[in-house]
């Protein structure tokens, strides 16, 4: 399945994720770690491990410098 992650005010990234992958495996195509932020579906954040069944997802980063 092609899945579509955006990353809020920064960019998007098109990831194929298997059947069996989280919605944490999808943060191993971006540079951030589960800690650094929340990954949101329909504007509500889901369990990085729970598995991916959306198409998009968006990616809000808890911590930015300043």
């Amino acid at each position: 399945m092609r899945v579509t992650v955006s990353v809020v005010g920064e960019d998007t990234h098109e990831v194929d994720a298997a059947t069996s992958d989280t919605y944490g495996d999808l943060l191993d195509a971006l540079p951030y770690g589960p800690h650094e932020v929340s990954v949101l579906v329909d504007g509500r954040p889901v369990p990085e491990d729970a598995p991916v069944e959306a198409d998009r997802v968006e990616v809000l980063r808890l911590v930015k410098g300043g």
